[in-house]
């Protein structure tokens, strides 16, 4: 029996408990397919994640002490006699709140005359308003006189602003807070010495940078040089795109870090648990395909490209008009907020704030209202942030489930930020996701190279937010006299000193893994990388187009080439203060943590159904374990033969058209050069570690892969020498 549109519409207002198919003789097809239109029903969605993560709950990260500070804020607070301090957090964990409480401290302990914010953008200034942090324990409220918060005052950076700047370095007032703009411009004309004695507190510190065109970057360097000043910087991301140094290793190797990871905050959140991340693949028009994955029963902040992006129809306006168009009819504008309002076929109306729009008057309209203290715990306020450049750093809305970015971002951190917009935690906001949908490559466009470049930093960014949302890894050695740690669990069989063994501090999130012929760290810079710095020293491999290229499409590529030819020579170009010994603790650790957390998914997704189906939160501790304990022996010429992109190379097979793969494949294919010096010299290097293990060197002729490579490395500067000594 067919069923009408009316009755489709009835069922589809019924809430989920007084629904009984049994009572409805026509429930069939149609009826589900009108269950699926029911607010709060998600639909299926386009593809499958490359990264899913779930997290337990624990409620830890948004408790506070008895001077109401959160565990991260207690972490940078118990440093707050450092004079240089970097605090690495992610969004949401109350960076701005830390640095109150450690600028008082300084101020009112620790001798500092006075305290300066600098933030990227005068919207972020809002965050260091007043704060009564005596309401929650502590021994001060923060406060900051109105006219010194020049992110609230009229005018240019370069301009009143500079000048007030020096009316605050001669006035008996503690706080100012103003744009790095604003900042950079006064040390310009006051001079480094006027700052003497003062704290300079710089958020957003992934904008700072070592080279000399930096201003601000050059600027903190002579601070530095000077030591006349305490500095802390805050970053919810330490990655740079371009792939140059925040600053300079001398200047670094003088900052204390506070880390806080994305595992510690969102496991201890009190309501989100699910976190996906996935890059899905396009053709045409994005416009056309962009519901596909945008879900209209979720909160969501849409980034349409810029005008200058490949994936842009150079027309911004039609592509709001026709997203809006695609999710239902158009009601009008709301009068007092300027939203869209849309009414979607099961009947409900979306609330859509237009943050592209022209019109500048409409447009601040629209932000104003966005940004309306009154309605910050209303979830109903706004459905859907249709955005270009704007709702990105700082941009505060805790109801967001869903960052959808069309076309690839210019940076890794750009992508950390956006991704940060959803990590919020919500009542009722169980599950949050960041989607990026990108063009796919096309071998008959003129922009197939384009295209591939985009599709290689999508999938480098979802393989590095793997390693960024995953607990740290703590390697050991594995020796006969290696007993258990204090603090980990090992699982059901406990700590077997005759393996290797895998301990996991849940209140942490730390895991402790022995590895057998694991090369130990001995300098201290090499032991705070491989303590604090992996995850930087994964994303300069994983953006490192060779090995992507190789890794993803190459199928004669040996493993070994990639972790251990092309992955040392990052971190010898990377660190070349190491000696060798450190440089290869470096290389083990970082691959190994790389390595593992790819087997780790495969196994917790293999085991843990589809995409949609519940996963236990224990799935990634236990795709770990269940792969250490399924491999004989745990070694690091067994870490070092595994493909670090294989498990990205599954997921994208499952994206992307099967014809647009092989031309890829063959585009990659036909890009390979033959063995240069610096690859013989490497493998040359590795042989002869080869022939110290093993008694010989390594074979051209034998059935091991890698083993023939270093030979061919062998032989290739046998040659080299014999034609030089020909002339």
């Amino acid at each position: 029996m067919s069923i009408s549109k009316k009755r489709l519409a009835e069922l589809a207002a019924l809430p989920d408990g007084a629904i009984d198919t049994s009572d409805i003789p026509e429930a069939g097809e149609a009826f589900f397919q009108a269950a699926k239109l029911r607010p709060g029903t998600p639909k299926a969605r386009a593809g499958v994640p490359s990264v899913a993560v779930t997290y337990a709950r624990t409620g830890q990260s948004t408790r506070a002490n008895a001077l109401g500070m959160r565990p991260m804020q207690e972490r940078a607070y118990e440093r707050r006699g450092e004079q240089y301090l970097l605090i690495k957090s992610p969004p949401a964990s109350g960076k701005s709140r830390a640095l109150m409480f450690i600028a008082l401290d300084k101020l009112h302990n620790q001798n500092i005359r006075q305290a300066i914010i600098v933030v990227p953008e005068k919207s972020i200034g809002a965050s260091f308003h007043d704060e009564p942090l005596t309401k929650y324990g502590f021994w001060a409220d923060w406060t900051v006189v109105p006219k010194w918060n020049l992110c609230d005052a009229p005018g240019s950076d370069n301009g009143g602003k500079v000048n007030s700047v020096g009316a605050f370095l001669e006035s008996g007032d503690k706080v100012l807070v103003c744009t790095h703009a604003t900042f950079r411009f006064a040390v310009d004309k006051f001079g480094i010495e006027a700052f003497d004695g003062r704290l300079i507190a710089v958020d957003e510190f992934h904008h700072v940078s070592a080279n000399p065109d930096n201003k601000l970057g050059q600027h903190l360097g002579q601070f530095i040089a000077r030591d006349q000043v305490h500095i802390v910087a805050m970053t919810g991301s330490y990655f740079r795109g371009d792939a140059e140094a925040v600053l300079s290793p001398a200047d670094e190797a003088k900052f204390d870090t506070v880390t806080y990871t994305y595992y510690e905050q969102l496991n201890g959140y009190e309501h989100l648990k699910e976190l996906d991340i996935g890059y899905y693949f396009y053709a045409g028009a994005y416009a056309e395909d962009i519901i596909k994955v945008l879900e209209p029963e979720e909160k969501t902040i849409v980034h349409i490209p810029s005008v200058n992006a490949r994936e842009s129809t150079k027309d911004k306006i039609k592509e709001v008009e026709h997203i809006i168009e695609s999710l239902g009819e158009w009601q009008g504008t709301d009068p007092s907020t300027g939203f869209q309002l849309v009414k979607t076929p099961a009947g409900r109306v979306l609330r859509i704030a237009d943050l592209v729009d022209d019109d500048s008057a409409r447009r601040d309209r629209v932000s104003a209202a966005l940004k309306n203290p009154a309605q910050k715990n209303n979830r109903d306020h706004i459905d859907i942030i249709i955005a270009l450049g704007m709702a990105k750093e700082g941009f505060d809305w805790v109801w967001c489930e869903h960052a959808l970015t069309v076309g690839y971002r210019s940076s890794l951190t750009e992508i950390i930020q956006i991704i940060g917009r959803a990590t919020r935690d919500a009542p009722g906001k169980i599950r949050a996701r960041f989607t990026n949908l990108i063009a796919e490559p096309d071998a008959s466009a003129e922009a197939v190279n384009e295209a591939v470049n985009d599709t290689l930093k999508a999938i480098a960014a979802s393989l590095v937010m793997e390693q960024v949302l995953a607990p740290r890894f703590e390697f050991k050695p594995k020796h006969s006299g290696s007993t258990a740690a204090e603090g980990f669990s090992y699982g059901e069989g406990e700590y077997d000193p005759a393996k290797c063994n895998v301990g996991f501090n849940e209140g942490t999130g730390q895991f402790q893994i022995e590895i057998k012929g694991l090369v130990t760290p001995k300098s201290e810079k090499a032991q705070q990388i491989c303590q604090q710095d992996l995850n930087e020293v994964i994303a300069a491999f994983i953006q490192d187009k060779p090995a992507i290229e190789r890794g993803l499409f190459d199928q004669e590529v040996v493993a070994e080439e990639l972790t251990q030819l092309r992955l040392g020579k990052i971190i010898r170009d990377k660190y070349p203060e190491l000696d060798d010994a450190d440089q290869e603790a470096v290389r083990q650790h970082a691959i190994a943590a790389l390595n593992l957390t790819q087997m780790a998914k495969k196994v917790a997704v293999g085991e843990g159904g589809g995409p949609g189906e519940p996963r236990p939160n224990t799935a990634f501790v236990d795709g770990v374990r269940k792969y250490v304990l399924d491999v004989t022996e745990l070694d690091i010429d067994l870490i070092d033969s595994v493909n670090p992109f294989g498990e990205a190379y599954a997921i994208l097979s499952k994206h992307m058209n099967a014809t647009s793969l092989e031309q890829v494949k063959a585009m990659i294919a036909a890009k390979r050069v033959s063995m240069t010096m610096d690859d013989a010299r490497d493998l040359a290097k590795r042989a002869l570690k080869f022939k110290h293990d093993r008694g010989r060197l390594p074979s051209i002729t034998a059935g091991d892969a890698w083993e023939k490579r270093m030979a061919e490395g062998v032989a290739f500067l046998a040659r080299m020498k014999a034609e030089a000594a020909r002339g």
